[in-house]
């Protein structure tokens, strides 16, 4: 059965209408920056530091910004290539528009499982259907937008790689039911089969059962598709302009999640939670049936969320001279309740496999595997499950030299780096902006940890009209460009924002 899971649901979304955890929201102007804490203001600022809200917009006779059509993109791995990352990019782009990806054949299966094999992969998407924000002197600064965002990262060891890619192949397995025509043979699984016999391959068998704890071993999926709705206030506590000025800021957010998978194996046993909206038209089987939160609703043009939750915001930050700025910011401390196709992993003994290994390299379609009948894991329903937000920590620091010339530093970490959508680690970055004229902002930056090694951001945004009207385009790694060994692939993108 085909499946389009989480990324490619929302790189729909993206491709029809404009076309890593990352650390800069929607905002493409900080992503060529690699640092947002202390540059951010309007709605962009919502999530990261609603302080900023009290700074007002930049531009004297401007207090208005409305904003539409931004979005992010990037994939990350520490042990793939950019190259091998533009493939899964495109298994997952013609697995959208409905082309037919070019199908791995055995022997490319065997060189991508060895390629994936202990390799953390990290998807993040993000995109802003609209911001809308006020900022005043006395008043202060309210903001609000709905903000779509999906992230994704895996870490399979080498035998669920095998699996993964090869399916009732894999040489875990010591024999093979194979089916040709009329005729079914069992044979052992060796290296030398023919590879018509392996195509023909139905189901693999171990001798010696296997607890899945001991199949997965150290392996990781987590992934989460929410959407939210965030509003925030901040202003002027006290001080003088020109000496010191100190702000705060209040956030939150109503969040609706319409996909959620959870799944980690280490010495401690192996847990898995998932909770998939219907639109996914994912195949439980009979388990279905006695599931208590069972959700079977038809899919509908917008996909029904199965949980909803909330998250809120704390920030400081802090004006000296107009010219030096230092923030820090509490994130998205909530939760979400899911109450829709709520499964848990049932533990057994894994004995055989009757699916087929991945015909690309769309490692996503993974889920599908594990969650479908017939699949690589036993379920068993559950009538709710809570999980807690991927919540953070930031502070920031950035100096203003001239109105040219802005740049600064930031350290985001976070809270629980095991909740699904959470960066792994705390994440480093300096860079800023430079404007050789009033109406373009060139970008660069650095940043590192997380899931990343060594990127180098850039952008370019263009400013119109004083402020009026911003377009712009940004990378978080410029050398993906230059390089062959780069290790990342990603874009941000924004065309609607206008002030006034």
């Amino acid at each position: 059965m085909k499946i389009k899971v989480l990324v490619s649901a929302l790189l729909f979304i993206f491709f029809t209408n404009s076309l890593i955890a990352q650390t800069q929201g929607i905002a493409y102007t900080a992503v060529g920056k690699g640092v947002s804490t202390t540059f951010l203001t309007d709605y962009h600022c919502l999530g990261i530091n609603s302080s900023a809200l009290g700074w007002g917009t930049g531009y004297e006779d401007k207090k208005f910004t409305m904003g539409s059509s931004e979005f992010g993109f990037g994939m990350y791995s520490d042990a793939l290539t950019s190259d091998k990352l533009k493939n899964l990019y495109k298994s997952i782009k013609d697995n959208v528009s409905g082309k037919s990806s070019s199908q791995a054949d055995l022997n490319a299966q065997k060189l991508a499982a060895a390629d994936y094999a202990q390799a953390g992969v990290s998807i993040f998407l993000d995109y802003n259907w609209a911001g809308f924000s006020f900022q005043g002197k006395k008043f202060g600064g309210i903001a609000f937008n709905i903000h779509e965002s999906c992230s994704y990262y895996s870490k399979f060891n080498q035998q669920l790689t095998d699996l993964i890619f090869r399916g009732s192949t894999a040489s875990l397995f010591d024999s093979l039911t194979i089916v040709m025509g009329t005729d079914t043979s069992l044979i052992a699984n060796r290296p030398d089969i023919s590879q018509d016999s392996l195509s023909n391959v139905v189901l693999g068998t171990l001798s010696v059962p296997l607890h899945l704890n001991e199949l997965t071993m150290g392996s990781q999926v987590k992934m989460v598709w929410n959407r939210s709705y965030n509003f925030g206030y901040g202003r002027k506590i006290f001080g003088k302009e020109d000496k010191f000025e100190l702000f705060g800021g209040v956030g939150g957010r109503y969040i609706q999640s319409m996909a959620m998978f959870n799944l980690e194996s280490n010495v401690a046993g192996l847990t898995m939670y998932s909770s998939i909206t219907p639109s996914f038209n994912i195949n439980y089987g009979a388990i279905a049936n006695s599931n208590p939160s069972n959700f079977a609703a038809g899919a509908g043009i917008i996909p029904k969320s199965v949980g909803d939750g909330y998250g809120v915001d704390f920030s400081a930050s802090v004006f000296i001279l107009k010219k030096l700025r230092i923030a820090m910011s509490i994130n998205n401390i909530g939760q979400v309740t899911y109450k829709r196709n709520v499964y848990s992993f049932k533990d057994t003994l894994f004995t055989n496999l009757s699916v087929n290994g991945l015909v690309d390299y769309n490692v996503t379609s993974s889920i599908n595997d594990f969650l479908t009948k017939g699949g690589l894991l036993t379920l068993q329903g559950e009538e709710k499950y809570v999980l807690k937000n991927a919540s953070d920590f930031r502070f920031g620091a950035s100096l203003e030299v001239s109105k040219a010339i802005h740049f600064g530093f930031d350290v985001v970490a976070p809270f629980n780096k095991e909740n699904p959508g959470s960066i792994r680690n705390p994440v480093y970055s300096f860079g800023g902006e430079f404007r050789p004229v009033k109406w373009i902002a060139l970008s660069c930056g650095y940043f590192g940890g997380g899931v990343y090694q060594h990127n180098i951001p850039v952008g370019i945004n263009f400013i119109l009209r004083n402020g009026s009207y911003e377009v712009g385009i940004s990378s978080r790694d410029a050398l993906t460009f230059f390089m062959q060994n780069r290790h990342s692939v990603s874009a941000a993108f924004g065309f609607a924002r206008f002030r006034f």
